[in-house]
């Protein structure tokens, strides 16, 4: 049927892979600061933008993952964790893809991103947050943006991945008390040694609950992928600008090194070294 067909309202016509995609509109988006156009900024912009297209995705999984978990079906809460960790690798991929531009290449653009940052990025900070890793002094980047501010400061109050994924813990038998800030450090360390108890369990007994040994191998290897990314983030960093200081004024790679052991499940990781004892 031909555009302009009565079936099809005035202007409209035929749906098509660009219109669906919004093709025409999404090319456009690219749009290099430097003068004139240095050839690597439009690569630059690309890799950054795809970043946040798959931000996007993982929040997309993992807001699905808390709402499968409350209802207890965790094979599929596994599917869309694996799903995220798919993802994960093509992040990692794409730093490859962004190191075929030399050190020289990107200095001849980068002053024209002043004071723009990745450190900025809303969706990654709502990734960090939603996974578990909350810090509400992240919120000050975003003084400017009361927009991305209500988003992080409804994340910050919203259940993370850890909190859904211990209450279907809970659910099936697993004594993990929370900690209260108001409480002191040894009930602080009482609780925490209850919690590794527990997992340790969840591990020697795995045959007795294997789908939940399951979830938390894959989100430990969620945890792994995203500690990967990080590393070979900041390398890249460092072969791109050494230790100068970041496009937003933060530390650049000296700050992207202390963030190399931000463990979104931390107690996961530390069960292990009580398994067989």
């Amino acid at each position: 049927m031909s555009f302009g067909d009565e079936k099809y309202p005035p202007g409209k016509g035929r749906l098509t892979y660009g219109s669906y995609l919004k093709v025409p509109e999404l090319i456009k988006l690219q749009q290099a600061l430097s003068e004139p156009e240095h050839h690597d900024e439009l690569l630059f912009i690309v890799i950054h933008q795809v970043y946040e297209l798959w931000f996007k995705q993982i929040l997309h999984e993992l807001d699905a993952v808390i709402v499968t978990l409350g209802r207890g079906e965790i094979w599929e809460s596994i599917r869309l964790l694996r799903r995220c960790i798919e993802i994960q690798r093509i992040l990692v991929a794409q730093i490859q893809i962004l190191e075929t531009m030399t050190p020289t290449d990107f200095l001849a653009f980068r002053d024209r991103l002043l004071p723009a940052s990745g450190f900025q990025s809303a969706q990654f900070r709502e990734v960090e947050f939603l996974s578990g890793a909350k810090n509400r002094r992240f919120l000050s980047n975003y003084t400017d943006d009361p927009e991305n501010t209500a988003v992080l400061e409804r994340r910050l109050q919203s259940p993370s991945l850890v909190d859904a994924v211990y209450d279907t813990l809970k659910v099936r038998g697993f004594d993990l008390p929370a900690d209260d800030k108001t409480l002191k450090d040894d009930e602080l360390a009482r609780r925490k040694e209850i919690r590794i108890s527990s997992l340790s369990r969840l591990y020697s007994e795995s045959g007795n609950h294997y789908d939940l040994y399951m979830l938390a191998e894959t989100l430990i290897e969620y945890d792994e992928n995203f500690l990967t990314w990080r590393d070979r983030h900041v390398r890249m960093v460092e072969r791109m600008i050494g230790s100068k200081q970041g496009t937003g004024g933060s530390e650049g790679a000296e700050y992207l090194r202390r963030t190399l052991d931000k463990k979104f499940f931390p107690e996961l990781w530390e069960v292990r070294s009580f398994l067989n004892k």
